[in-house]
């Protein structure tokens, strides 16, 4: 990509991105991230209705009078975005494809962190891990994260979904916001351990990316030869065939059924993402949901 062209990409996605952050994901975004805890701030005199269990007994003796002890929250969060760059990302047959998706996502999160003061740091990955981005603050840190994804040129082919969440768990050592952005075209055993230890360190958020063709064949195109992006490998696939469309359906469709039975068995929270289909709604959903379960 050019950079001309990249820089373009990159202002657009910032102007879309950040009318989104104003006008919808701000504060669903505060009321769903708290902050690492309470911390204490001053001790001030009691107050009719104050918790009567807040009373600093110590100082009231010292004083001859009841003061009760100040809490503030500890706003600030690391926010981790781990962003999933195999070749399968590069695809896309509608709307967008699967890498240039997983940028608006990263910008709109990442956007919506800052204007929160929170950190944002990034970890790339294909069948290895290619980059990390330790967490900061600030828009223009959090347009080189975007201008990262749009202009990264991978070295691997494949997708190991367990080697990108193993990396995030011993780089983030305190807890953190983690949106785990994939089209998980990976083999499930391969990184369901993987994503156990790190749900138990971390508010892990998948955000599950494909496209249309991945989930149903178009009909009647004949003899199609499709390439595997990630392995490379030729296959003449019969569009004509109900049988084979048939097929094709129901292998995604078994996919994406035990990907998710397993997330809601480890009560993981996960947003379904289509290229061709607006993103904003999904995630106001998602936010919304677990706002009304805290």
């Amino acid at each position: 990509m050019e950079h001309r062209e990249l820089i373009r990409r990159i202002r657009k996605i910032e102007i879309v991105t950040h009318g989104l952050v104003n006008d919808l994901m701000a504060g669903q975004y505060h009321s769903v991230f708290k902050g690492q805890g309470m911390s204490f701030e001053e001790v001030r005199e009691y107050q009719p209705g104050d918790d009567v269990r807040m009373i600093d007994w110590n100082v009231s003796a010292r004083m001859n009078g009841l003061f009760v002890k100040k809490f503030v929250e500890e706003r600030e969060l690391t926010v981790m975005l781990s962003v999933d760059m195999s070749r399968s990302q590069w695809f896309g047959t509608r709307g967008q494809r699967k890498n240039e998706l997983a940028a608006e996502l990263a910008a709109l999160l990442a956007f919506s962190a800052i204007e929160n003061n929170d950190r944002v740091g990034l970890v790339l990955f294909t069948d290895r891990v290619e980059r990390f981005v330790p967490p900061k603050k600030g828009r223009t840190h959090v347009l080189s994260l975007v201008m990262e994804i749009l202009s990264f040129q991978p070295e691997g082919r494949g997708t190991s979904v367990a080697t990108g969440l193993e990396y995030l768990s011993k780089v983030t050592k305190r807890r953190s916001v983690a949106f785990l952005v994939s089209d998980f075209l990976d083999a499930r055993p391969r990184w369901e351990r993987a994503l156990k230890v790190a749900h138990r360190r971390h508010d892990l958020i998948p955000l599950v990316m494909s496209d249309p063709a991945e989930e149903a064949l178009p009909a009647d195109l004949g003899i199609l030869w499709m390439e595997d992006p990630e392995t490379a490998q030729l296959v003449a696939i019969d569009t004509g065939d109900a049988r084979v469309r048939a097929a094709w359906e129901r292998q995604a469709g078994r996919e994406r059924e035990e990907r998710e039975e397993l997330f809601r068995r480890l009560r993981i929270d996960f947003v379904n993402l289509r290229t061709d289909r607006p993103y904003v709604k999904p995630l106001v959903t998602l936010f919304r949901r677990r706002a009304a379960r805290q």
